[in-house]
């Protein structure tokens, strides 16, 4: 198996781990928690295509990665604090208590 392969097998894998996580669990938290693993799993992909990729020296990848992390930051802050204004109007983070979220 040549490089490229294993680290778009980890890739998968963690893919997989974070979708895992964010369809079955009814804490909210760990929703977001399986969401930021999806997306290192496609800045893993962006890496793994950029380093072994024809022309590596572009940077192009890197690139990705660290608009995918800005990204990543912001949706984990608002995120946060969507959490955190649901937790004081209701007292749970659980999902389904959170399904309506009218004034």
């Amino acid at each position: 198996m040549s490089p490229l392969q294993l680290c778009l097998v980890l890739s998968s894998l963690l893919f997989c781990v974070g979708l895992a996580g964010a369809l079955s669990r009814s804490n909210t938290i760990l929703v977001l928690l399986g969401i930021e693993l999806m997306l290192n799993a496609a800045n893993l992909n962006f890496i793994a295509f950029w380093c072994y990729g024809p022309h590596a020296a572009t940077g192009t990848g890197v690139l990705f990665v660290l608009f995918a992390i800005a990204v990543a930051a912001a949706e984990a802050a608002v995120g946060l604090a969507l959490v955190i204004a649901v937790h004081r109007h209701r007292k749970t983070v659980r999902l389904q208590d959170a399904s309506t979220l009218k004034g």
